[in-house]
């Protein structure tokens, strides 16, 4: 795990010196070395930058950047089976001077070219120029663990694990893009391709993107994209045989994971995801050491479970305590860690038990990726319901209805102006009655939006335009009927990448800790996505062949208990000892100094807030997120 950045210039403004500025400021993703190459060519000024964790090889071999015949390369990540990857080079005459992945890859890039990506099991973004053929490549792994951004316009195309890499560096024009600020405020992340600022977009999963530096201009090329996989007939197979199959993919996914040259962990919730992951491990008495986070509040911690388990496999369990004076100090913190707004406040403890867990080890494992890939959220459920009683209760008058809907305000409705997000709701529903089909983006959206977009037009004070997301690309999942399919994918690509991953890699990376996600290796969801959605979401039981799995590993007394997502009492602590920090944050003063938002609707949600709406809470600690990085990255 690493951070990379580099740019290519044709002002030639940018120099050495900018990029060992810019590498250095990645120096929390690698704290162990620091590499850079620059080339002032004729038409471009061209640097390569890195910063070194070291996990695999720890010797001088591993450092970047490394070359080859011309071909240079920067990498973050791992490459799992990069020893067969090697083998299979040596028998086409290639030898190593190292025992990195990095030259793995470079020297499979020079055999196959773009083809190379197709033989990676693992998690990385890396960089390759070719300074023969004058192209720049950036590569990006299939479930987008690890992060890249880009930034094109006058003349200057600059690139970086994180935005803190170019965003200070002169000729980046720190322009806020209030169009994908908005979906930042429904949804509290950024959906792909989108940042917070004009110009600058995230690198899409499954994608490698092409750069000519010939003719100034770049293509982003797809090699991977889990809504095809989603799309093939499912397989006639029996449970029995499809539980053989997930049982030993999930085998050689953890097992590739544990190789290291430096100790490793893992976290542990209790749950059933982290807790198979943890039992696998310990299958040959392996030794590991597990993480738990737990909260004083009893209504949210899991520590005592996670200790169950941890007691049961015989782990060595290291258990801290998250209080609220912790949660003060670190949410202040945010900023620093996230240099793009972000929402989801499960970030403070999932940045706490990293840094617990950095003391003890240099890498960690994560069970995320396992509701994506086998069906866990509840809203599954919940959506499955909504289509059916939509189809029972509407099934000839939907357009009738979806126009009555159009002339009324729910928040003059009785019925409905007080329920929790009655208006978002009310929206969704519109807009999925008003379509011929049953529309699963749209449901999602039920679940996922804290704003509705009417309520949107009200926030800002200069119109925003309606960017489209892959809640809104409906018609690429219409070839598969399967409701569950089409919303495990959309989740796969929207959820899963830019909250969970982005709240893992930042909050790790923090503390110059790698973390690793078995559940996202590709040939998992390459299987699952094949199989039969009653496989996955068997009546009212979600996870149906994970949990039969992880039966066989520990005992149900210890398993079967009510879901619990990694959550805190970021709520109560916001009416109470941190309100202070919303009364300062969302001021009048502060508001209206940015002139980017409407105060007074602001005003009415903080006032509902306090008077027990805590439906209103997610929309104001978005709006508190995105101020703590005002004040850090504008001001």
């Amino acid at each position: 795990m690493c951070g990379i950045t580099g740019f290519i210039d044709y002002r030639k403004k940018y120099v050495e010196k900018t990029l060992n500025s810019m590498t250095a400021s990645l120096k929390h993703r690698g704290p162990d070395e620091l590499g850079i190459v620059f080339f002032d060519n004729k038409n471009a000024n061209i640097g390569l930058g890195h910063r070194r964790l070291s996990i695999i090889d720890l010797s001088e071999g591993g450092n970047q950047p490394q070359s080859f015949e011309e071909l240079y390369i920067i990498f973050n990540g791992e490459i799992y089976n990069y020893v067969e990857i090697r083998n299979e080079l040596i028998n086409e005459g290639y030898t190593f001077k190292s025992t990195s992945d990095t030259e793995v890859i470079l020297k499979a890039f020079h055999k196959w070219r773009e083809s190379a990506i197709d033989k990676f099991v693992g998690m990385f973004a890396f960089t390759i120029y070719d300074k023969i053929n004058d192209e720049m490549y950036l590569f990006r792994d299939r479930a987008g663990v690890k992060p890249l951004y880009y930034y094109w316009g006058n003349d200057l195309f600059v690139f970086g694990s994180e935005l803190r890499s170019f965003i200070n560096t002169d000729r980046f024009k720190k322009e806020i893009d209030t169009d994908a600020l908005a979906l930042f405020l429904q949804y509290g992340f950024f959906p792909t391709p989108y940042s917070i600022f004009k110009k600058t977009r995230k690198l899409q999963p499954g994608c490698y993107l092409k750069f000519s530096l010939k003719n100034k201009k770049f293509d982003e090329i797809k090699y991977w994209d889990v809504i095809d996989l989603y799309k093939r007939p499912k397989l006639n197979i029996s449970f029995d045989e499809a539980k053989t199959e997930v049982e030993k993919l999930l085998i050689s996914a953890f097992d590739y994971r544990m190789v290291s040259d430096v100790p490793v962990g893992m976290f542990l919730s209790g749950g059933f995801d982290s807790s198979l992951v943890a039992a696998i491990l310990r299958r040959n008495n392996n030794k590991l050491k597990t993480f738990t986070i737990g909260f004083e509040n009893q209504e949210y911690n899991e520590a005592g479970h996670a200790k169950k388990v941890a007691d049961y496999l015989g782990t060595d369990h290291i258990e801290y305590i998250c209080t609220e004076k912790d949660a003060q100090e670190l949410i202040l913190q945010l900023a620093n860690i996230f240099d793009e707004p972000f929402g989801d406040s499960s970030a403070i403890p999932t940045t706490l038990v990293s840094s617990i867990a950095r003391k003890d080890v240099k890498v960690s494992l994560s069970a995320d990726g396992g509701d994506e890939t086998f069906g866990g959220y509840e809203k599954y459920l919940q959506n499955i319901y909504y289509a059916k009683k939509i189809k029972k209760n509407f099934p000839v008058f939907k357009k009738s209805v979806s126009t009555l809907m159009k002339f009324f305000n729910p928040q003059n409705i009785p019925i409905y102006n007080k329920r929790y997000r009655a208006e978002i709701i009310y929206e969704n529903l519109y807009k999925v009655l008003s379509n011929k089909d049953i529309n699963p983006a749209l449901l999602m959206g039920l679940t996922a939006k804290r704003l509705s977009d009417s309520q949107i037009e009200v926030l800002f004070l200069k119109p925003v335009k309606k960017l489209k997301t892959i809640y809104e690309s409906y018609q690429e999942m219409k070839q598969q009927k399967d409701l569950i399919s089409q919303m495990l994918a959309i989740d796969y690509k929207t959820y899963m990448v830019d909250d969970i991953l982005v709240k893992v890699d930042r909050a790790t990376m923090s503390v110059s800790l790698e973390g690793r996600e078995p559940l996202l290796d590709h040939r998992i969801v390459e299987f699952t996505s094949l199989l039969p959605s009653s496989f996955l979401i068997n009546n009212n039981t979600n996870k149906h062949i994970l949990k039969e799995i992880t039966y066989k590993y520990l005992p149900k007394d210890i398993m079967d208990r009510p879901k619990m997502g990694f959550g805190i009492p970021v709520i109560k602590w916001f009416k109470n000892e941190l309100a202070y920090l919303f009364d300062s944050y969302l001021s009048k003063d502060n508001i209206e100094k940015q002139g980017i938002f409407e105060y007074d609707f602001i005003k009415e949600k903080l006032n509902g807030f306090r008077l027990g709406r805590d439906d209103y809470f997610e929309f104001l600690y978005y709006l508190f997120v995105f101020q703590l990085w005002y004040e850090k990255w504008m001001e």
